[in-house]
């Protein structure tokens, strides 16, 4: 999204959306940000399906840290409600710092509809912060979010007693399930919030990551990748390898993999492996690159 240098990241989104919110929970609003944990990792996540969460990594050994926050906490406030913040103290968290495969400290990255987007290691000007929130703005409604800045007036929300605006009701049930860890009835949830308006992006996309979850938890990549490797032809093993690529972070190897499964395979499979990737799609986001060339190659498949 930048010249600025990005870390190398890739969040296990499994093993962080499988976590029990048993720790602290987040509070409304307050005047800095917000801290993430592995105990309310899971809680961010669904959150960024409504609205850009920024993530800020710092450690206590690296002074310009707080220099950088002070610096990020002003220039976001000029989208108010519309994006949240959070900071990993990674000395506290190491199991953060090491899903996000941090490689250097302070690290900037957005989650965006459960998907993190690397922005930047080390500590940018004002002038390169501005202009990466700006990036990060423009991603974020083209995936159906409403952000603005202070020159645009945000959309009037009703708040709840905390502070922060309240989810649809369907919504809502899709991430009490999810907490409890009841994947299928937060699958329910989001399948009646589609029935009900089936242009709810917000819903699709929850949609798919809980499913990915739900196919995932309980599956050895080891032996996933094996089976895969030794049935080629066969689509189930394909189907459960590309899971394990995108929980894995090696989305390109996913929708290779699956693109090329569209291109040999003929009638009920085929439609299979193309609704998944178009689920897969949902799961990684429609903005980014990678699904972008991967839409116009099964396109070229399909036809």
């Amino acid at each position: 999204m930048t010249s600025l240098p990005p870390f190398s990241g890739v969040v296990d989104l499994a093993a962080l959306a499988a976590k029990r919110q048993r720790g602290q929970q987040a509070d409304g609003p307050t005047d800095g940000p917000q801290t993430m944990t592995e105990a309310n990792a899971g809680e961010y996540l669904q959150e960024s399906v409504r609205r850009p969460i920024f993530v800020l990594l710092c450690s206590s050994v690296a002074p310009q840290c707080d220099e950088l926050k002070e610096r990020v906490v002003a220039r976001l406030a000029r989208y108010g409600d519309t994006v949240g913040l959070v900071t990993v103290d990674v000395d506290a968290e190491p199991g953060l710092a090491e899903a996000f495969q941090l490689q250097a400290v302070p690290a900037m990255l957005a989650l965006i509809a459960g998907r993190p987007v690397p922005l930047f290691q080390g500590t940018p000007d004002d002038a390169q912060l501005v202009d990466v929130f700006a990036q990060v703005a423009q991603v974020a409604n083209q995936a159906g979010m409403a952000v603005s800045d202070s020159g645009e007036a945000p959309v009037a929300t009703t708040q709840d007693e905390d502070g922060d605006p309240p989810l649809p009701p369907l919504h809502q049930a899709a991430f009490d399930a999810i907490e409890r860890e009841d994947y299928g009835a937060a699958i329910a949830a989001y399948d009646q919030a589609l029935k009900e308006n089936p242009k709810d992006v917000e819903a699709r996309a929850g949609r798919a990551q809980v499913s990915l979850v739900a196919r995932g938890r309980a599956v050895d990549a080891a032996t996933v990748r094996a089976a895969a490797a030794n049935a080629r032809d066969d689509v189930d093993a394909q189907l459960a390898v590309a899971d394990v690529d995108v929980l894995g972070g090696m989305v390109d190897d996913a929708f290779d993999r699956l693109i090329e499964v569209v291109r040999v395979s003929a009638g009920n499979e085929r439609e299979r492996v193309r609704a998944r990737l178009i689920e897969l799609f949902d799961v990684v986001g429609p903005a980014d690159p990678r699904v972008i060339s991967a839409r116009k190659r099964l396109a070229s498949a399909l036809y």
